[in-house]
């Protein structure tokens, strides 16, 4: 549906890379309701890599220095992935936080809306008969 696809926040960021030299490389990204996206070039026509919001566990580690604002992404499966952008656009740590808790949130309404219906669609249990002892 169209409101999971909708763009929060599209623009440019740079990833560590995971080898052991660690070089930033810019990266175009576009911050879905439930992913981000990374691409290589700015026209989006290589494939990109999708970091969906279910496998982020937080924002983490935000810190400034001069022309910088540096953030770690932490997966559920506790994978740091590391980010910087510039200060004039520092709003991408706070923007993914924001869809992240969104996310969460709706994610929580969901699960407690079928915990609801399971409840619902299960049969009535009656109470347990207590055996009545002759006087």
């Amino acid at each position: 549906s169209f409101q999971f696809s909708q763009v929060l926040k599209e623009g440019e960021l740079e990833k560590r890379s995971d080898n052991l030299l660690q070089f930033w490389k810019r990266k175009t990204c576009v911050l879905t309701a439930d992913s981000l996206n990374l691409y290589p070039d700015a026209q989006k026509r290589s494939k990109g890599k999708e970091l969906k919001l279910q496998s982020i566990k937080k924002v983490d580690c935000v810190e400034r220095t001069g022309k910088f604002v540096y953030f770690t992404i932490v997966t559920t499966d506790n994978k740091e992935i590391d980010f910087r952008c510039s200060a004039e656009d520092a709003c991408w740590n706070a923007v993914i936080t924001m869809a992240l808790i969104d996310f969460q949130n709706r994610r929580a309404i969901e699960n407690f809306r079928t915990r609801q219906e399971e409840e619902r669609a299960a049969p009535e249990h009656e109470p347990p008969k207590r055996l009545v002892r002759a006087p």
